[in-house]
């Protein structure tokens, strides 16, 4: 993750190469990356929702084509955020 956070980066563009790097790396039957992340930008600019935080995903494999799977594995990650 530091590899990709190290740039100038987009969010979503981010998040998919966590999820790619994963996949080429181990060949998984499946990944999901969940990626919550402060947007300095606003922050900088002075925008009225200092902290807001954006949340974005990539699935591949078996986490996005079987159902069951996904949504284990989102109610997971909710679960674990509160």
């Amino acid at each position: 993750v530091d590899v990709f956070a190290r740039r100038l980066q987009v969010q979503e563009r981010m998040t998919d190469q966590v999820a790619d790097a994963l996949v080429e790396s181990l060949h998984p039957l499946g990944v999901g990356v969940v990626l919550e992340a402060a947007h300095f930008c606003m922050m900088m600019r002075g925008v009225e929702k200092q902290g807001s935080k954006t949340i974005t995903s990539a699935l591949r494999g078996s986490f996005r084509d079987d159902a069951r799977t996904r949504e284990e594995f989102l109610r997971l990650v909710h679960n674990g955020t509160r």
